[in-house]
């Protein structure tokens, strides 16, 4: 029998994969990666390696889950070492555990290689530290993305906004104005503060911010889009000091024109 790593790719900039999954890769036999990995991480792959590639988009899947079980049990069954390259974290909504489950049911030899995840890389790189000992003690992962399969919202919303000083909510473009009410209803005051980071960590990322009030509209008027980390919670109001990462990559003529005023 072979092995398979399910690895974490981290969230975009390919300098944050960690020194074993970059090792993975290097000496997989077969690869299969998502979308949301950074390509260039496959550079480094064996040239005879055998990259599959299981792209999944909001509302369509390139590769069903049970087909990508599928291909992991086969291939480890053929003896050959196999890497499982995820965006963020294999265990932190990546589908990681029911691809871990599928390999211990047959019987084949698997590691779980951590990766940092965006609900705290996102936020970094855009000037947010997720605690704070002024302003944030408590921090939560939260997916703002509802099973189709299931009629009610499962999600505890009172102890969410009113146990849980910063929230990083997953995948929830879509369902914003419904979080946004949620949170609200249960007793978070609306001037909350909220952002979104699109694309966190790499040349593309641009952050938005407002208050559970305000956001859904300044979300609509940027067009901001998935893949994006919704950052609930005081420490947002640090951004304005601890922007570092967008004034790296923002051309030097916008920001100055930004502190022209």
């Amino acid at each position: 029998m072979g092995k398979v790593y399910l690895v974490g790719a981290g969230p975009g900039d390919p300098g944050l994969i960690t020194v074993k999954g970059m090792k993975c890769i290097e000496e997989a036999d077969v690869i299969l990666y998502d979308r949301l990995i950074n390509k260039e991480l496959l550079n480094y792959a064996k040239d005879d390696a055998e990259l599959i590639y299981c792209g999944k988009l909001p509302d369509y899947h390139l590769m069903k889950q049970e087909t990508i079980n599928h291909f992991l049990v086969k291939n480890g069954l053929k003896g050959k070492t196999v890497t499982r390259l995820k965006g963020g974290d294999p265990f932190v909504y990546g589908r990681g555990g029911e691809e871990a489950e599928a390999l211990a049911k047959h019987g084949l030899e698997f590691e779980i290689v951590p990766g940092i995840t965006s609900g705290i890389a996102a936020p970094a790189y855009a000037g947010i530290p997720v605690t704070h000992r002024e302003h944030s003690s408590t921090f939560a992962f939260v997916t703002g993305h509802r099973r189709k399969d299931k009629e009610e919202d499962d999600l505890r919303w009172e102890s969410l906004a009113k146990g849980i000083d910063t929230l990083a909510i997953y995948m929830g473009v879509k369902n914003l104005p419904y979080i946004c009410a949620q949170l609200t209803k249960h007793g978070r005051p609306s001037e909350t503060p909220v952002a979104l980071v699109h694309w966190g960590t790499i040349g593309e990322q641009q952050t938005v911010t407002g208050t559970l009030d305000t956001i859904v509209d300044v979300v609509e008027r940027n067009e901001i889009k998935n893949p994006s980390m919704i950052i609930v919670g005081e420490v947002v109001r640090l951004r304005d000091k601890l922007n570092w990462f967008e004034r790296l990559i923002e051309p030097e003529s916008e920001l100055q024109k930004k502190v022209a005023f």
